[in-house]
This record gives structure tokens, C-alpha cells and sequence, in this order.
């Protein structure tokens, strides 16, 4: 069967790729198609848009993950407007092809981010949480979800999945953060009170995966492991994973010095449950945040 996915060269992506290999013919958007081969092999098809893919009939699923890195710039107006545009234009493209073939994917797996639901400080919250918040990051997701849910049709499931921090060995969010730990002088953002929603990135792609295969799911889905946390507590099993100091601390004011907009996103933080992936009957391989941590981080023993 036949597999198409946007966003297929990231970090997500790269990890997904080398299972789906084992089962599917892939092909994958790219804009640069010699270096996404180089990254993802021979066997991999690369398209330099949709608009080489005369037919979408031909894909038993189309995953989509791409999207401008939400942390790698400043939150200017251009910048924004890239973050809107890198996520908004593919998924509505997608969402138009699926619409009007004759017979479209069975599958649309397509990427969100809990920025969805906005501060929510350390108030738990899940899939059927009301949501009333009004900043940047949820209005970036509302409407890249409501693109994607477009789609949804008798003859196409279409799965929505908002990600959590993806904790990965090499690259993403947990590249940047290792720093100022590795010199001893890592500690929390704030306060540290507010919530911290993460998921391994072999979970990430085990959830990809189980949508994919999974014929009863359908709608959102929180990507992130059962246990949040606090952002104090991974600040501190980060440190003592990397068997580090950990006594500095962040003031609010230099991250909104730093990042202007963005700092909110990290200030303020959710305790995201992925309520309806376990009532499904997925089951995580790293649950608790330490063991992705080391996991992560130290060589196997």
C-alpha cells in the first residue's frame, strides 16, 4: 500500500519513515528532493510538491506533518504569518485532493499541537476540554485543525493529533534545552509551576503508527505521555538524568526579553492527558518522564 507524507524530512517524520518502510511504498513532499533522500534512503519516492501527484486516489493514507518549527524565530508578524502559511496552505491543499476524488484516502493523519488549548496553567485537561483562549498558538491550531477535519467523510477517517514536547535523542526541543545544563547551570522557566505535556518520540511515531492501523479512531487525539508534569519536576529529572547541578532559575522577565510572544507559551504551560489514545487501548512505552529523560540521553547500558 501506498503512503503519502508532508513533513516527512523533521524530526517526527525521519522516525516515522523507517517503520512504515517495513509495510508501505512511501513518497514524500520535499523541496529539496536530493537531501531528503540522502536523509530517508533510496527507497523512499520524493515529490518536490502536490502538484507531481496527479491522483491522491492512489494513497491507502496521507500523513501530514508539516509545518515551520513553532520555537525556531521570534514571533513577528512575517513570522507568524510563515508558521500560518507553512501549516494552513498544505492542509487545506490536502484537505481540497481528498474532497474531490472518487476515491480518496482511507486515511488522513494530520498534525496539531496543544497550543490548542491554550494557558491552562496546571489544570488538567483532554480532548473534551471547553477551550476559551484566544492567543496565537490556538488560533494557529483551531484553524489547521478545522482544515484537516474537512476531509472527514464516510470514505475518509481523518485523525487530528496534537503534540506534546517530542523528546527525542537527537535534535527537537530537548537539543536546545541540554546548554546551559550540560555547563551545570540548568533550572525552571518562571515559577515552574506551570504544566509540561512531553511525549518520546518512540511513542510519537508508536501513535502515528496506531491511528494509522487502527480502524475505529477518528477525530483529536492528544499526543502526550499519561504523566505531565510540572515544569520544576523536568527541570530537575533533566539535571539529575545529565547528573547535573540544577539551582538557576529563569526569571519571566528575561525569557519575555528573549522571546517576546513566545515566552507565554512556555510560562504559562497545560497539563495535557491523552485521554482518548488510552481509552483506545494505546499503550505508552515511556510514561514517565525520567526514563524517557535517560533514555534519551545516556548511552545504553
Amino acid at each position: 500500500m501506498k503512503l503519502l507524507i508532508t513533513g516527512g524530512t523533521g524530526l517526527i517524520g525521519q522516525a516515522l519513515i523507517s517503520h512504515l518502510l517495513e509495510n508501505y511504498q512511501v513518497t514524500v513532499t520535499s523541496r529539496n528532493p536530493q537531501r531528503a533522500i540522502a536523509r530517508l534512503g533510496q527507497q523512499v519516492h520524493v515529490v518536490r510538491s502536490l502538484d507531481e501527484i496527479s491522483d491522491i486516489s492512489e494513497f491507502y493514507a496521507v500523513i501530514n506533518l508539516q509545518g515551520e518549527g513553532i520555537a525556531d524565530k521570534r514571533w513577528s508578524s512575517r513570522q507568524k504569518l510563515r508558521l500560518e502559511q507553512s501549516r494552513w496552505n498544505i492542509t487545506r491543499q490536502l484537505t481540497e485532493r481528498i474532497q474531490s476524488a472518487a476515491q480518496p484516502p482511507q486515511v488522513f493523519i494530520s498534525g496539531s499541537a496543544i497550543g490548542f488549548y491554550g494557558p491552562q496553567g496546571s489544570t488538567p485537561v483532554t480532548e473534551s476540554s471547553a477551550v476559551e483562549a484566544d492567543d496565537f498558538a490556538h488560533h494557529l491550531c483551531a484553524e489547521w485543525e478545522r482544515l484537516a477535519l474537512a476531509a472527514d467523510s464516510p470514505k475518509t477517517r481523518v485523525c487530528v493529533i496534537r503534540t506534546g514536547v517530542v523528546l527525542a535523542p537527537e535534535g527537537g526541543a530537548l537539543k536546545k534545552m541540554l546548554p546551559p545544563y550540560l555547563l551545570g547551570l540548568g533550572g525552571p522557566l518562571g515559577h515552574g509551576q506551570q504544566g509540561f505535556s512531553w511525549v518520546h518520540i518512540d511513542d510519537m511515531v508508536g501513535i502515528i503508527l496506531f491511528l494509522l492501523e487502527q480502524g475505529e479512531t477518528r477525530g483529536v487525539y492528544n499526543a502526550t505521555a499519561p504523566n505531565p508534569v510540572k515544569q520544576q519536576e523536568f527541570s530537575r529529572s533533566l539535571a539529575r538524568a545529565l547528573r547535573k547541578s540544577h539551582f538557576m532559575r529563569v526569571p519571566a522577565w528575561a525569557l519575555k526579553l528573549m522571546l517576546g510572544e513566545m515566552s507565554d507559551m512556555l510560562l504559562t504551560g497545560q497539563l495535557v492527558l491523552p485521554e482518548r489514545l488510552q481509552q483506545a487501548g494505546y499503550s505508552f512505552k515511556f510514561a514517565q518522564v525520567e526514563a524517557a529523560l535517560k533514555d534519551c540521553l545516556l548511552p545504553p547500558s
